[in-house]
């Protein structure tokens, strides 16, 4: 209800615009960047931030936005199918991860993660509690997109990308 009044008002979109400013600054980005540049020298995953300040008109539930922002930043164009994004839409404090299907996560493990950081952006805990999130992706990265000799490319962005 708290949600669906601060969308027909208008201040979902302000808070979202607000947020991004304040917390997802340029030092901020390249922390996570290079997290993510660390971590994926341990495995063959790819794992793509996604961060949206206000979701398009044209789609206000999140998963859907989610998945359409998975296919256009092409985090299914791997090598080893083991893209994944981590999609944040600020104005709806919504998180969505999307895994390629070379990625055999069960949706329990991506919900405790998109669980887990909530709570932290919920206590405005907004780099540490990304930065938790990305590790906990890199653990399941990591059993499930084990580290071959051959294909170790990085094919994707590190940067987080600011829709």
């Amino acid at each position: 209800m708290q949600n669906k009044f601060k969308r027909l008002t208008g201040i979902a979109a302000l808070e979202g615009q607000w947020l991004r400013r304040r917390h997802f600054d340029e030092p901020m980005l390249a922390q996570i960047a290079e997290r993510i540049r660390q971590a994926e020298s341990e495995h063959t995953g790819e794992l793509v931030v996604a961060v949206e300040a206000i979701m398009p008109s044209h789609e206000q539930d999140a998963h859907l936005r989610a998945l359409e922002v998975y296919g256009r930043l092409k985090v299914w164009d791997t090598p080893l199918n083991s893209g994944v994004l981590l999609y944040l839409a600020l104005d709806s404090r919504a998180i969505e991860i999307i895994a390629d299907r070379g990625i055999d996560a069960s949706s329990a493990q991506w919900q405790q993660v998109c669980a887990d950081l909530q709570a932290r952006l919920a206590k405005a805990d907004y780099l540490d509690g990304l930065m938790a999130a990305v590790d906990a992706i890199q653990v399941i990265l990591k059993t499930q997109a084990p580290q071959h000799s051959d294909n170790n490319a990085n094919v994707l962005p590190n940067r987080p990308v600011i829709l």
